[in-house]
């Protein structure tokens, strides 16, 4: 067996079927996501077949200036995910550019490695293998960056009186806050972390799902989807860190005081 069966509009409304179903389920039991769902359905189905018709005309065109511009759209979305998702941000500039600035240092520089070392595809920004890639990546990242940052947002704004009675007893900004730190680092990374504990077990990852109805060879779809797997988590783990040292740097100023007020509420 090859290729991919195609799927008629037909076949996708039976599919819709299942989201109209929930839909009505959720109203009958008041749950008050009626709207959220199909809002959210209606946005799934035209993002995406947006994104078709754009990656369909990259791919055909295979030019780097076109894999750029939409690597730069996906970023400055992703990036402003992470500030949308802060329950407490950083005010001003911080908030955006701290998230954006992770994501991009991580995802970039871990995408750009494997497919120049790892794939070794000619040239290294062939679109069929760059943009999936580093979207992968963007996708992990964002959201593991987004659970460390409002972990330590949110931990220190809680805690700030224990916070303030360290710096009181002397220990510096590092030693005040190191152990919210690491917890967020922690958290950032537990749902990256588990879905590598129970892949091929309980879930078949997206990329080899997609590539065995592809007509892959299932050990082929096996060893992308390990690929994928430890350079998502080491994407991910390395933008958590960044972002949430710098967070936690900016919490201080210069003579080591906390400075909650640059943080807002959302």
């Amino acid at each position: 067996m090859s290729g991919v069966i195609a799927l008629s509009p037909a076949d996708l409304s039976i599919a819709a079927l299942l989201v109209v179903g929930l839909s009505a389920l959720s109203f009958r039991m008041e749950l008050g996501l009626t709207r959220q769902i199909g809002v959210a359905a209606l946005r799934t189905t035209i993002q995406l077949l947006l994104v078709g018709m754009v990656l369909k005309m990259i791919f055909d065109a295979s030019h780097p200036l076109f894999v750029l511009a939409i690597a730069l759209v996906m970023v400055l979305a992703a990036g402003r995910e992470v500030m949308q998702r802060q329950s407490r941000r950083l005010i001003g500039f911080w908030g955006f550019a701290t998230g954006t600035a992770a994501m991009s240092v991580s995802s970039f520089s871990v995408t750009c490695l494997v497919l120049t070392t790892v794939i070794r595809i000619d040239p290294w920004y062939t679109p069929q293998y760059a943009v999936p890639l580093l979207g992968m990546m963007l996708g992990n990242t964002m959201t593991g960056i987004a659970i460390g940052m409002e972990r330590l947002t949110t931990t220190a704004w809680r805690e700030s009186a224990l916070i303030e009675g360290r710096l009181m007893l002397g220990q510096s900004w590092q030693e005040a806050i190191g152990s919210i730190r690491k917890e967020s680092i922690r958290s950032a990374l537990i749902p990256t972390l588990n879905g590598m504990a129970v892949a091929g077990i309980v879930s078949l990852p997206g990329m080899m799902t997609g590539q065995i109805l592809a007509g892959s060879s299932p050990m082929d779809a096996v060893k992308y989807q390990i690929l994928i797997m430890f350079t998502v988590s080491s994407g991910t783990g390395f933008g958590a860190i960044i972002a949430v040292w710098v967070v936690a740097r900016r919490l201080f100023d210069g003579r080591e005081r906390l400075r909650l007020d640059r943080l807002k509420a959302r």
